[in-house]
């Protein structure tokens, strides 16, 4: 079998369980090297708290320039209590945000299914969310997590002020409009665009901007638009009603996670973040869990591994252009759900528990 060519993943584990999750990711790549001939070549490093600890920091200059240099970044999860009370600029986040806005990586992509397999681990009624297909497209490198001005300033009378600024540009709107609807022509062909359109400015252009790019390019997508708010109700009254999902930073890190909790687990959602193409049709990218670092549960070998794997699976997809691999991986997934074996978050009756690392060996058997 001929080789392809040599390309670079960059694994960050982070903090908490990333490292046991990250470590199930790596035990499947090196299975695609072994017998698939896809010639990935890994490199590790501290991301996070864990580098914090060691360096200082809480990304090494080194470690971001090897994150440049990678065709995929895979991310575990950062932070925990333990760095809480360090200033704002060393805090294990400041990581994340520094790879998201450096690597330009401006849409996340957040899909919400509600495997058939795991539909009683929801809160919702079953008829609810059976068969449940949502794709959440948020814009990550603006918004009021990067506007400036910013900070907390005195102010008279001893008090103090803390300030963000909401802010977005045509190009920065058009540009992760235009993921969701190029998404949606894969899917239902629908798209529904989220704002507050009616309190703020950024979100009445938020709303002018997609209307136009709709109206310009993607007529023969179905278009509608909702305030942010109604959006969150009808997640949990009517989420079939959604196909993809389009919005800005902050409201899309809180829709994202109301959503993924329609379908039973913060474990079992992968996401990805995208860069814009080169002309060589080249992009950055950076895939990883949803789900958070959770020390309370780290070293104890119960997290749930599936979802940084399916992170590996939409790499294969986005960025290596091996759409076939990423099927098989997924289906070994569901393979493995339905032979009954369950992680302590998605334990229910009848099912039968297992470790992080049992997880991951019983996916790769599926994969033989």
């Amino acid at each position: 079998m001929i080789k392809v060519k040599k390309r670079k993943i960059l694994l960050l584990p982070g903090d908490g369980i990333g490292p046991e999750v990250i470590l199930e990711v790596k035990k499947i790549i090196n299975w695609f090297n072994d017998k698939k001939s896809l010639d990935f070549e890994i490199d590790q490093e501290l991301v996070g708290g864990c580098s914090y600890d060691k360096h200082g920091t809480p990304i090494t200059d080194e470690v971001f320039y090897k994150a440049l240099e990678s065709e995929v970044i895979m991310l575990g999860a950062v932070g925990g209590p333990t760095w809480d009370n360090l200033e704002f600029s060393k805090k294990p986040e400041r990581a994340l945000l520094k790879l998201r806005k450096e690597l330009k990586l401006f849409a996340n992509l957040r899909p919400a299914i509600c495997f058939k397999q795991l539909v009683d681990a929801s809160t919702l009624k079953p008829e609810v969310v059976s068969g449940l297909d949502i794709m959440i497209v948020r814009e990550l490198t603006g918004g009021i997590y990067f506007g400036e001005p910013r900070g907390i300033k005195p102010i008279e009378n001893g008090e103090r002020k803390g300030i963000n600024t909401h802010t977005y540009t045509t190009s920065e709107i058009t540009r992760v409009a235009r993921v969701a609807f190029d998404l949606a022509r894969k899917r239902s062909n629908k798209v529904t665009s989220c704002e507050k359109s009616n309190v703020m400015e950024a979100g009445q252009l938020w709303k002018e901007e997609v209307k136009e790019l709709h109206e310009k390019e993607y007529k023969d997508v179905e278009l509608s638009h909702m305030l942010a708010d109604n959006c969150a109700m009808q997640l949990l009254r009517n989420p079939k009603q959604f196909d993809v999902i389009v919005t800005d930073n902050l409201f899309g890190d809180m829709l994202s996670d109301q959503a993924s909790m329609l379908t039973g687990s913060l474990g079992l959602l992968p996401s990805a973040s995208l860069g814009a193409k080169n002309k060589d049709g080249e992009m950055r990218a950076m895939y990883e869990p949803i789900h958070g670092s959770a020390p309370d549960i780290a070293g104890q070998g119960i997290a749930n591994p599936i979802a940084s794997i399916l992170s590996f699976a939409m790499a294969l997809r986005y960025s290596l252009d091996l759409d076939k691999e990423a099927d098989v991986l997924e289906k070994a997934v569901q393979d493995v759900l339905n032979d009954g074996l369950r992680t302590k978050d998605i334990m229910s009756e009848g099912m039968k528990e297992t470790s992080t690392s049992a997880m991951g060996d019983a996916i790769i058997s599926k994969l033989q």
